[in-house]
C-alpha cells in the first residue's frame, strides 16, 4: 500500500487547515464573485435538468422511460445528511443499511443485505465494487463531497443496459470536470457522535462525553491548456469511532428447554453480539444421566474490535479534449481504510487498500471504457473464527469439556442446585482464559489476526484484480454525421463489454479448483461477456416514445442469457409523462457464492459450481433436519425413565427418530432471474411547474434466488463419506459432532417469490426560496405458497417516508434544511440473525451559513438530531446521533 496512506490524521489536518489560512489570506479586499453559480429556480430547471443513467444516454428527467432519483448540486448544499452518501437515504424507494459508520448499503425494492450485491453503484459510469465482494464497501473508493456534482438512482432492475447483477438497481455518481470547475476547494468536518451511548463508556478518549469526528477533504483542479488539457486530485482523511454492536439476544434460547435451564441459566447462550457460542462451539454433555447442550463462553464483539474507523482516499485525473465533444479522461483512485464489514459473519477490516486504473473515451458517437480495479483485503479477520479460536487456543473443546464435567458433577455432589453447577462448572472450565484488554489477550489476537485458516486463526487475505473493458457506439448518431438519412426521432445504440475476475488463492478464501486452467501464476480466473442492442423511435409528433433493448451475457460456467426491456413514454404536454416499462433481468455468482472455500467455525462454506462442490449436494441432509432429529433424540433419553444405560437409551432413540432426517435435494448453481413491470406518472405541475409529482408501481416476479443451504454429509470415525450406507448408519454418524462433515453450499431457492409496491413523491416551490418535500415508500413480499423458505430474506420495511424544508436563503446568506425519515418494522432474516428490526425514525437538520466575499460556507448540523438509538438491520450496530460543524472553502 502506497506510504501515504499511513498518514496521521493530523497531519492531514494541518496541512489542508494552512491551504484554508493561505486562500483566504491571498483574497483582496474586494468582494469576489463565489465559483459556484447563482441558486437557480428549482420549478424551472427541472423542466430542462437531464439525467443519463436510466437509458445511457442523456435525456429528459421528466421523460425517463424509468424510474430516476436524483440529486443535484442545490439538494446536495441544502441536505443535512453529513455527506452526499448519507442523504441517498432520504430518496423516495430507497433504503439504506448501516453495517458501521464508515460503511452504507444502499437497496431498493426488498431482498436486503449488508453486501449489496443485487445493486450496482457507478462513478461517472465506472464500477467500484470491491471484486472478491462483489459489491461496493460504502463510498471508500467513491467520490468526496468536494467532487461530487450529482447523484442519480435508479431503484428497480437495470440489468438489461448496464449487465452488472444490477437486478435492485443502480447508483450513479456523477464527478466534477476539471474544465468547469477549478481551483482549490478544502472542506473541514469536525464532528461528535456516541453521546449518552450505553454501549461506550461515559467518556470518550479525549475526555468529553462521546468521540470525536473528523473528515478533513481537499479538491484542486487546473486547465493547463484552455479547452485542451485539465486536471484534478482529491484526498480526504476520516477519523472517526465506529457505532457498537451490543445485541445480547440469545440466539439459542431453547437449547437446553427439555431440561428446564432458560434464561441466564441456559448454559448454552449464544447472544446476537458474542462469537464463539454459534452452533459449531457447542457439545451435547452426559450429567448425571441427562443430556445438556453446552455451548463455549465466547467474545462480545466490542472485546474483539477496535472501533477506530480510518480512511485515507485520494483520487487524480487527466483531461484531455482533441476538439469540442471529444475527451479523454484517465483517473486513478486509492484508498486504505479500517472499518467494520458485514456479510454472514461480521469483520473487522484493517489497513484494507483498494486501487483503480480507468481510461475513459468520450465523443458524440462513441463512449468507451477500460479500468482495472485491485483488491488486497490488508490486515482483516473474522471475528466469529477470532472468538472461538481464542477460547480453543486457551484450551481445546474436548479438554475444556471435560474439566467442565469433572467440575458439574462435583459441584452436584456437594449440593449444588443443576442451575448453579453448570456456573460453577463453568467458572472452573475458563480458568486461567484470556481476559480483553489483557496483554496476553491483544498478544494471541494479533496472532491469530496473522493465521490464515478459520480452524485455527481468523485472517482475511484475499488478493483479487476486477478488469473491464467496454464500448457503446450511438449507431443513429454515426449513420447521420455520414451523411445518412433515418427517420426522424429514430434513436440506435449499441454496446459491449467484457470482464474478467483475477483472485490469487490464498488456501483458504479460496483456491483454483481447476489448477492449470490459467497459466498466470495458477491464479483463479472467472469471467463475463455481454452486449446490448437498443432501438427507439418518437411517435405521435414527438408524443410517443417507444424504446426495445436486447442485453445478451455469458458468464465462465453458465449458458447464454438474454434480457429484453421494452419501455414508453407518452407525454400529452412537456411537463407531464406517463411512462411503462417491463424488462428481465439475471444476476450470476459472485466469486464469494461460486467459488468459496472457507471453513469457517467447522463448517465449510463452498461456492455453488459443480467445480468446487461436485458430490457434496448428493451425499448431504439438511441441517434443518439434522437439528431436529438430534433435537428428538436428546428429549427422548432425558424423558427415559427406565434403568438401561444412556447408551441404550441413546440407540433406541436414534432408531424411533431416524425417520426425521430429510436428503438435500439442492443442486448446483444457476443465475438468479427476475422479471419486472413497472408503471409511472411524473410531472411539473401548477404555474412554472412549481410541483413536482412523480409516482411510480412496480410488479417483480423472482425465481433461483442464490442463497444458502446448511447440509452435512454423514462420514465415518475416519473421516470418509458414508455413501450407500443405510439411514440407521447414517442417523448413527448423524448423531455425533465427528460423524458430519458440514458444509454451507451456495444454491438456488426453489421458490419463485413475487414482490410489489410503488412509491410517490412531491416536490413544491412554495416561494421566496422555501422548498417542501415528501415522500412515500411501499413494498410488499408475496410469500409463495409452496415457497421453501431458503430464498434471502426480504428484509424490508412495508412503509417508509421522509419530509423535508429548506430554504438556501431564509435570510440573506443564511439557509437550512430538515429531513424527518420515518421507518417501519420489518421482519429480517439473515444466515446471523432472524427476528423483528423495531420501528425507528430519524430528524436530521442543518443551518448553513455563505461567506460569498471569502467564499467560505459553514454548516452546523446533525444526523438523528434527537439521539435516538436505532439499528437498521438485527446484528448491526446502534446508530445515534452525529452532530457535525463543516467548514467550505471555495465550492
Amino acid at each position: 500500500m502506497p506510504h501515504f496512506l499511513r498518514f496521521r490524521a493530523q497531519m492531514a489536518t494541518g496541512i489542508i487547515t494552512l491551504a484554508l489560512a493561505h486562500a483566504v489570506a491571498a483574497q483582496s479586499s474586494a468582494p469576489l464573485p463565489s465559483r459556484r453559480p447563482a441558486p437557480a429556480d428549482t420549478a424551472r430547471t427541472t423542466l430542462t435538468e437531464v439525467v443519463v443513467t436510466a437509458s445511457r444516454v442523456e435525456e429528459s428527467f421528466l421523460q425517463s422511460p424509468v424510474t430516476v432519483e436524483k440529486l443535484n448540486a442545490r439538494a446536495l448544499r441544502l441536505t443535512p445528511a453529513p455527506s452526499f452518501f448519507e442523504a441517498i437515504e432520504h430518496l423516495k424507494g430507497v433504503q439504506v443499511l448501516a453495517p458501521s459508520l464508515g460503511f452504507k448499503v444502499i437497496n431498493a425494492r426488498g431482498f436486503a443485505n449488508t453486501t449489496n450485491v443485487r445493486f450496482a453503484q457507478l462513478v461517472d459510469g465506472i464500477d467500484n465494487q470491491a471484486p472478491h465482494i462483489g459489491g461496493p464497501i460504502g463510498n471508500v473508493l467513491g467520490p468526496g463531497d468536494l467532487d461530487i456534482l450529482s447523484v442519480e438512482v435508479v431503484p428497480g432492475t437495470a440489468a438489461a443496459l448496464y449487465g452488472l447483477n444490477a437486478i435492485n438497481g443502480l447508483a450513479n455518481f456523477q464527478t466534477r470536470s476539471p474544465f468547469r470547475f477549478t481551483g482549490l476547494s478544502v472542506r473541514q468536518q469536525t464532528g461528535l457522535n456516541h453521546l449518552q451511548d450505553p454501549n461506550v463508556g461515559a467518556a470518550g478518549p479525549d475526555g468529553i462525553a462521546g468521540h470525536l469526528f473528523s473528515e478533513s477533504s481537499v479538491r484542486y483542479a487546473q486547465v493547463l491548456v484552455p479547452d485542451r488539457l485539465a486536471f484534478k486530485v482529491n484526498g480526504s482523511y476520516l477519523r472517526a469511532y465506529d457505532w457498537v454492536a451490543n445485541d445480547q439476544t440469545d440466539l439459542f434460547a431453547q437449547g437446553n428447554a427439555t431440561t428446564g435451564l432458560l434464561g441466564a441459566d441456559n448454559p448454552a447462550r449464544d447472544p446476537v453480539s458474542r462469537y464463539g457460542t454459534e452452533s459449531s462451539n457447542r457439545s451435547t454433555l452426559t450429567l448425571g444421566g441427562r443430556q445438556y447442550v453446552v455451548a463455549r463462553t465466547g467474545y462480545d464483539e466490542r472485546d474483539l474490535v477496535d472501533y477506530t474507523i480510518k480512511s485515507l482516499k485520494a483520487d487524480a485525473a487527466l483531461h484531455y479534449r482533441f476538439r469540442p465533444g471529444v475527451e479523454l479522461a484517465y483517473t486513478y483512485r486509492v484508498a486504505g481504510f479500517d472499518n467494520v464489514y458485514q456479510r454472514s459473519n461480521r469483520f473487522r477490516l484493517q489497513d484494507y487498500g483498494l486501487q483503480q486504473h480507468a481510461l475513459t473515451l468520450t465523443t458524440p458517437v462513441v463512449q468507451a471504457r477500460a479500468y482495472a480495479t485491485l483488491e488486497n483485503t490488508g490486515k482483516s479477520y473474522n471475528l466469529r473464527s477470532m472468538g472461538e479460536n481464542l477460547d480453543r487456543s486457551f484450551r481445546p473443546d474436548a479438554a475444556w469439556n471435560a474439566q467442565y464435567t469433572a467440575a458439574w458433577n462435583a459441584a452436584v455432589a456437594a449440593g449444588q442446585p443443576v442451575a448453579t453447577a453448570h456456573a460453577t462448572a463453568r467458572l472452573a472450565a475458563d480458568a486461567g482464559r484470556l481476559q480483553p484488554g489483557t496483554p496476553a489477550f491483544r498478544e494471541r489476537l494479533s496472532q491469530l489476526q496473522d493465521i490464515n485458516n478459520w480452524d485455527q486463526g481468523a485472517a482475511l487475505r484475499v488478493q483479487a484484480d476486477l478488469l473491464h473493458a467496454e464500448l457503446q457506439v450511438n449507431l443513429a448518431e454515426a449513420w447521420r454525421r455520414r451523411g445518412g438519412h433515418l427517420p426522424a426521432g429514430l434513436d440506435l445504440l449499441a454496446g459491449a463489454d467484457h470482464r474478467t475476475y483475477v483472485v490469487v488463492p490464498d488456501g483458504n478464501y479460496f483456491i483454483n479448483p481447476e489448477p492449470g486452467r490459467d497459466p498466470l501464476r495458477d491464479k483463479l480466473t472467472y469471467g463475463k461477456t455481454g452486449g446490448f442492442v437498443q432501438a427507439g423511435g418518437r411517435l405521435l409528433a414527438d408524443r410517443l416514445r417507444l424504446t426495445a433493448t436486447l442485453r445478451a451475457d455469458k458468464n465462465d460456467y453458465f449458458a447464454v442469457k438474454l434480457n429484453p426491456r421494452l419501455t414508453a413514454v407518452f407525454s400529452p404536454t412537456r411537463q407531464q409523462n406517463f411512462r411503462l416499462s417491463y424488462q428481465s433481468g439475471y444476476r450470476f455468482a459472485s466469486l464469494f457464492e461460486g467459488f468459496s472455500n472457507v471453513n469457517s467455525g467447522q463448517v465449510r462454506r463452498i461456492g455453488g459450481l459443480r467445480v468446487m462442490s461436485d458430490g457434496v449436494f448428493e451425499n448431504s441432509y439438511l441441517r434443518t433436519s439434522i437439528d431436529a432429529f438430534n433435537a428428538a433424540v436428546t428429549a427422548a433419553v432425558n424423558a427415559s425413565t427406565t434403568a438401561e444405560p444412556a447408551a441404550e437409551k441413546r440407540r433406541q432413540a436414534i432408531a424411533a427418530n431416524q425417520g426425521r432426517l430429510v436428503k438435500n435435494a439442492y443442486t448446483y448453481l444457476k443465475p438468479e432471474y427476475i422479471r419486472s413491470l413497472e408503471a409511472g406518472y411524473k410531472a411539473a405541475v401548477l404555474p412554472q411547474g412549481r410541483l413536482l409529482l412523480d409516482v411510480d408501481f412496480y410488479y417483480n416476479a423472482y425465481r433461483d434466488f442464490i442463497a444458502q443451504v446448511e447440509a452435512y454429509v454423514p462420514q465415518s470415525a475416519t473421516g470418509e463419506p458414508l455413501v450407500g450406507a443405510d439411514l440407521n448408519t447414517v442417523a448413527t454418524a448423524l448423531n455425533a459432532r465427528a460423524g458430519q462433515a458440514r458444509y454451507r453450499l451456495w444454491t438456488n431457492s426453489k421458490s419463485r417469490v413475487r414482490n410489489y409496491g410503488g412509491s410517490a413523491g412531491a416536490r413544491y416551490e412554495l416561494g421566496r426560496g422555501y422548498l417542501l418535500g415528501a415522500n412515500t415508500t411501499y413494498t410488499r413480499l408475496r410469500r409463495p405458497q409452496n415457497g421453501d423458505g431458503l430464498e434471502d430474506g426480504f428484509n424490508t420495511p412495508r412503509w417508509a417516508w421522509n419530509l423535508s424544508v429548506t430554504n438556501e436563503n431564509v435570510v440573506p446568506n443564511v439557509g437550512f434544511g430538515l429531513n424527518y425519515r420515518h421507518q417501519q418494522s420489518y421482519f429480517s432474516q439473515t444466515f446471523l440473525v432472524t427476528g423483528t428490526v423495531p420501528a425507528y425514525c430519524t430528524l436530521d437538520a442543518q443551518l448553513s451559513y455563505h461567506i460569498p466575499a471569502a467564499q467560505l460556507r459553514l454548516k452546523l448540523g446533525a444526523s438523528n438530531v434527537l439521539n435516538r438509538y436505532y439499528v437498521s438491520y438485527l446484528g448491526g450496530p446502534s446508530v445515534g446521533g452525529l452532530y457535525y460543524l463543516t467548514l467550505t472553502y471555495g465550492l
